[in-house]
C-alpha cells in the first residue's frame, strides 16, 4: 500500500521541480527578449526581474503579456516560442501548486 504522505511528499517535489524549471525558462525568456525587443524588455523591467529592488507591477505586465498571447504579433520565431514555452510551464506550474494545496488540506483532514 502507498502511503498517502509520501504520495504528498512525491507531488509537493514535483512541483518544486516544475517550479524551477519555470523560473529557468522565464530567466532564458528575458535573455532571449534583451536581444530581440529592448524596449519590452525596459518595459516589463528586465534587468531588475530577479532581484529585491525589481518593480513588481512591470513583472505582472510580462505574465499578463504572455497569458493574453499578445506575444503571437512578435517578429522573432524564438522569442514566439520561449513564450509558449513560459506559457505552458506556468500553468503546468499553478495547477501542481493547486493540487499540492489541495493534497496538504486533504491530508490535515484525513490524518
Amino acid at each position: 500500500m502507498i502511503s498517502t504522505v509520501a504520495l504528498f511528499w512525491a507531488l509537493f517535489l514535483v512541483c518544486v521541480i516544475n517550479m524551477a524549471r519555470y523560473f529557468s525558462s522565464l530567466r532564458a525568456l528575458l535573455v532571449v527578449l534583451r536581444g530581440c525587443d529592448p524596449l519590452l524588455y525596459q518595459y516589463v523591467d528586465g534587468g531588475g526581474f530577479f532581484t529585491a529592488h525589481g518593480q513588481p507591477s512591470k513583472q505582472i505586465r510580462l505574465v499578463w503579456y504572455i497569458y493574453w498571447q499578445r506575444y503571437l504579433d512578435h517578429h522573432d520565431d524564438e522569442f514566439i516560442r520561449r513564450c509558449e514555452r513560459v506559457r505552458r510551464q506556468f500553468i503546468l506550474t499553478s495547477s501542481l501548486c493547486g493540487l499540492v494545496i489541495i493534497s496538504l488540506i486533504g491530508l490535515m483532514i484525513w490524518h
